[in-house]
């Protein structure tokens, strides 16, 4: 493929204004390309703590927004009218409001901030010599305004054990170049005392034509605590299956992975009740098949 490197120098932010400097420039060196990949994002020289950052965006190196730089922004949808197949590389160190990006990439890759071989890294993903299962340790909200204000301190609405609406990407999610069906999902008993193990069963088939990694993730809620989190990761495992192929896998779940919060002993503890436990790719609900467990 016809590849073009280029440093595009408008892609800077100053203040509240978006410069266009170098825009022209830009699309003339990649009009020709097969392929775009765009590498935006931001740098720990916006996030920190009490940093001297006065940018649109920014104050002092917490967030005002989520949003992408809106320099960034404009030049995606420049690029966009090329029709060419476009990539958009994220470098961060936390999660970012991509909606445009989702809209006018066709592919996103997540990359955080690099080391001294993130390059190359890149590189093998992007060209298919390393297929990836990298899975999303934080929530990617739509807006800030799916988060309560910064000065409430409750946990309402916060992270995905609290969020009720749904997010731009959920914890957990991530994809590769293959994909999995999951099915024979089951306990090896329906309940248990404090101190027991449960198992849970599932069958991973490999549907795609490549060999791959899929991160198998346990949540497990407390029907009877109305305040507490929605969901809660206690497990998971990261399986590799080839091609076409079935594993099947058996997570173990000891008594502490069913600790709740004991309000009358002001103390983690295994409680009795019902309780709710969710296997799948993702914290989103259609990601996850749901078993019904209790505690004696």
């Amino acid at each position: 493929p016809n590849t073009q490197v280029i440093y595009e120098k408008g892609c800077e932010l100053a203040g509240d204004s978006v410069s266009k400097d170098g825009f022209d420039e830009t699309i003339q060196h990649v009009k020709d390309a097969d392929v775009l990949i765009f590498a935006g994002g931001i740098s720990p020289s916006l996030e920190g703590e009490e940093m001297s950052v006065k940018v649109d965006g920014f104050r002092r190196g917490d967030r005002t927004n989520l949003e992408l730089p809106a320099v960034q922004q404009h030049l995606l949808k420049e690029l966009r009218k090329l029709n060419k197949p476009l990539i958009f590389v994220q470098c961060s160190g936390s999660a970012l409001a991509i909606n445009l990006a989702e809209q006018q990439a066709d592919a996103i890759v997540q990359a955080w901030y690099g080391g001294q071989s993130a390059g190359t890294a890149l590189a093998d993903v992007l060209f298919g010599d390393y297929n990836p299962a990298g899975r999303l340790p934080v929530t990617f909200y739509k807006s800030a305004g799916q988060l309560p204000d910064f000065e409430d301190y409750s946990m309402k609405g916060r992270t995905y054990r609290y969020l009720q609406e749904r997010p731009l990407y959920p914890f957990g999610y991530g994809l590769s170049y293959t994909s999995f069906q999951y099915s024979d999902v089951s306990l090896s008993k329906s309940s248990m005392k404090a101190g027991e193990t449960v198992d849970l069963h599932v069958s991973l088939w490999n549907t795609g034509k490549i060999d791959g990694d899929e991160v198998v993730q346990v949540y497990i809620k407390n029907k009877a605590d109305k305040d507490g989190p929605v969901k809660t990761l206690r497990a998971f495992r990261r399986v590799n299956v080839k091609a076409g192929s079935t594993s099947d896998l058996c997570v173990s779940l000891p008594s502490e992975a069913f600790e709740w919060y004991n309000e009358s002993k002001q103390r983690m503890d295994v409680l009795p009740g019902k309780y709710i436990i969710y296997v799948g790719s993702s914290s989103a609900e259609k990601d996850l098949t749901q078993l019904s467990f209790t505690i004696d």
